[in-house]
């Protein structure tokens, strides 16, 4: 059977369960009511890339977003602090991606259980045996990659929705992949929703319910690709689908101690391809959820959190 990704989202050290007890788990999740929360918000302003909210103003900040976006203030405030969390541990540093943060709605993403704790630093469960990445995790990776206004970007594993919304912020061009059937049809839907409540940003995210192993080859090439679950090595055919000139984040390493590497693939003045890797937590651990066979066996993966 091919090879799959589990979506992304680190989480606690325990026992891998098989895809029997992850879907057993999601229904579970589901008729208690772990459904996505819904904050209301009423955004009465078109979309405008050229507006940005002040970036440096807490209360100025949150008139803005509460008269342009008609979001709670009670998030907002949440939102902006952890900014400043984000800032002071260097997890997010370029103007573009911390706009795109700041734009970003996270309680939308989380549970209804969870929305009192959608800022906090670390992952919440969403259901289906996974969860929301953490915003700081979310914010490194996001920046390390660089994308640009117009660049065609691939996510490997659609999970909450979270990362390709935030994605939506950067970029009108954003396509993301989720293996777990349930989960990709309840995120879409979510999307759709968002989108009739005023978030246009969203209609640039294309989904499908998919191996993520073997990317997005009808959409391919793409100028970066970012994938949130543990693998030991860096699929041949995401590396294929990576334009020159691009990048790619992605966790690799054996269980326990993966890296987050960014991978840039440059074409010489001979045609020749080099891939140069760097960590973008220069040595440090991060683990995340394994990828497994589609018949639902784990491997080569963890199951620990930041």
């Amino acid at each position: 059977m091919p090879i799959a990704f589990e979506p992304s989202r680190p989480i606690h050290q325990a026992t891998l369960p098989s895809r029997r007890d992850v879907m057993i788990a999601g229904a579970g999740a589901l008729a208690a009511g772990l459904l996505p929360a819904s904050a209301k918000a009423n955004v009465n302003v078109p979309y405008d890339w050229n507006a940005s909210p002040p970036a440096d103003n807490r209360a100025a900040f949150i008139d803005w977003m509460t008269k342009n976006r008609g979001e709670d203030p009670r998030f907002l405030g949440q939102r902006w602090d952890r900014l400043q969390a984000l800032i002071a541990k260097r997890d997010v540093w370029d103007k573009r991606d911390i706009r795109a943060y700041l734009m970003t709605p996270r309680e939308e993403f989380v549970t209804a259980a969870n929305l009192g704790r959608a800022y906090e630093w670390h992952y919440l469960s969403i259901g289906y045996g996974v969860t929301i990445t953490g915003p700081h995790t979310v914010a490194r990776m996001t920046n390390s990659m660089e994308v640009q206004l117009g660049d065609k970007v691939l996510e490997v594993g659609t999970g909450s929705g979270y990362q390709s919304a935030y994605l939506s912020n950067l970029t009108d061009k954003v396509w993301s992949i989720e293996i777990i059937k349930p989960l990709a049809e309840r995120t879409r839907a979510l999307y759709d929703r968002l989108i009739e409540q005023g978030y246009s940003e969203f209609k640039s995210i294309t989904t499908k319910n998919a191996d993520g192993y073997y990317g997005w080859e009808q959409e391919a090439p793409f100028d970066r690709i970012i994938v949130t679950c543990a693998i030991d090595h860096i699929p041949p055919p995401l590396l294929q689908q990576l334009k020159p000139g691009g990048h790619m984040v992605i966790p690799v390493g054996p269980p326990g101690v993966q890296h987050v590497l960014k991978v840039s693939k440059e074409q010489g003045a001979d045609g020749a391809i080099n891939v140069a890797r760097s960590d973008i937590y220069q040595g440090g651990r991060v683990s995340f959820v394994p990828f497994t066979k589609l018949e639902g066996d784990a491997i080569r993966g963890t199951h620990s959190g930041k």
